[in-house]
């Protein structure tokens, strides 16, 4: 076996991370054509499969991830063939958003299944993290269809128009990160309370998963 083959096989985390970040810089430029949104959408669904057959082998784990990702990757093409139609958008959330969610759930059950810190593991931290982001991003995409008016952004500034995905996976990672540089907000009740969700699963993934990371590293090298 080739020795990059091997390297992957290895630390299918940091594929699925360096895939997502790499993903965040292309998409601006590819989502100008249904092509490039498609590319996009399948591309980002066949590696998190990947990652996840490869991080958790189990047969559960495999079964649940390959039933929501299959519509999910029909879906990613329908809805950059029709970017616009309200009940595509709402059935693609339907698929990507509890997909996410357990590939980030089949992730951290991955970092926390031993008492050791690896490589993969620490790859691992990140990938579930943009993982998150990206589920909170379609389901923010659904909200809008279901409550019009959801978002304001420099796009729509009087909340007239859908914002782009695009603008819903920054507002998703600032509101995840919580740095608050966003310029994009939401205005609709039930679009705050999912932003608050969010804002409660971003310090809570670092309060427990990062913060148990960080001690076990350093028992470790205490250890050592």
């Amino acid at each position: 076996m080739p020795a990059p083959v091997r390297a992957v096989a290895r630390h299918p985390s940091a594929v699925l991370l360096v895939a997502q970040l790499v993903l965040v810089l292309a998409y601006p430029g590819l989502d100008g054509s249904t092509f490039g949104r498609a590319v996009v959408g399948v591309v980002q669904m066949l590696v998190v499969l990947a990652a996840v057959w490869a991080v958790r082998r189990t047969e559960v784990l495999t079964w649940v991830a390959l039933l929501l990702g299959a519509p999910a990757v029909v879906l990613a093409v329908a809805e950059a063939v029709e970017p616009d139609l309200g009940w595509v958008v709402v059935a693609s959330a339907a698929f990507h958003v509890p997909f996410y969610f357990f590939v980030s759930y089949a992730l951290i059950r991955y970092l926390f299944h031993d008492e050791k810190v690896t490589r993969d593991e620490l790859f691992a931290t990140g990938a579930a993290f943009t993982v998150v982001a990206w589920g909170f991003a379609y389901l923010y995409a659904a909200a809008q269809v279901i409550w019009p008016g959801s978002f304001v952004g420099w796009s729509s500034p009087d909340a007239s128009t859908d914002l782009p995905w695009f603008e819903l996976l920054y507002l998703s990672f600032t509101t995840l990160t919580s740095v608050g540089l966003s310029d994009i907000y939401p205005v609709v009740a039930q679009a705050r309370s999912l932003v608050m969700l969010e804002q409660v699963a971003g310090v809570f993934y670092v309060a427990l998963v990062v913060a148990r990371l960080v001690g076990l590293t350093r028992s470790g090298a205490a250890r050592d």
